[in-house]
């Protein structure tokens, strides 16, 4: 079973990683993919830049890198940023954050479209181990309250009851299964 649901959660991000690469890049979308297998629970979220700061290129000045970095800051808090259900009791166990912009291993992929528009996303990834993950039965995203010119996330989970699509939203932001 296990590795079924290993394999089943690759397939599922590796398809929709493939299709995501060829969608066009939307301000005011992101993504998010949720996998639960076993007491692990990874979320993957991508955003376009300009929908948490609204820029997306290098900063020009000190008010721009400031809220580069109170938006490294807040997505640095998995735990906050995604409240899961206290019944499974998660603790979030790594977490991967990049803000384009904010260090020297910049690797934002930002490329000109007609001359000066520039692309770049928010990516980052959130590891949770659940003591009881049965219970587990939703996650609920604050992202929303912070990043008012995100409007939607496309959400996709899987996990033990199967796997999913679903469309998180201001009004809607709770993923459940």
């Amino acid at each position: 079973m296990m590795k079924n649901l290993v394999f089943a959660t690759a397939l599922l991000f590796s398809v929709a990683t493939a299709a995501q690469a060829h969608k066009a890049h939307v301000h005011g979308e992101g993504r998010l993919n949720v996998s639960l297998d076993q007491a692990r629970l990874t979320l993957a979220i991508e955003i376009p830049l300009d929908a948490a700061v609204g820029f997306e290129r290098p900063p020009r000045n000190d008010k721009e890198k400031t809220a580069l970095a109170a938006t490294a800051k807040l997505l640095a808090d998995g735990g906050a940023l995604f409240p899961l259900d206290p019944a499974a009791q998660c603790r979030v166990q790594e977490q991967r954050v990049h803000v384009p912009f904010t260090g020297s291993d910049d690797r934002h992929e930002a490329h000109a479209h007609k001359g000066e528009t520039h692309h770049a996303d928010i990516e980052a990834s959130y590891v949770f181990h659940c003591a009881a993950p049965e219970r587990l039965t939703f996650v609920d995203t604050t992202i929303f309250k912070h990043f008012k010119r995100l409007y939607r996330l496309e959400a996709r989970h899987i996990g033990p009851k199967g796997q999913g699509a679903q469309r998180l939203t201001p009004n809607k932001p709770r993923l459940v299964w």
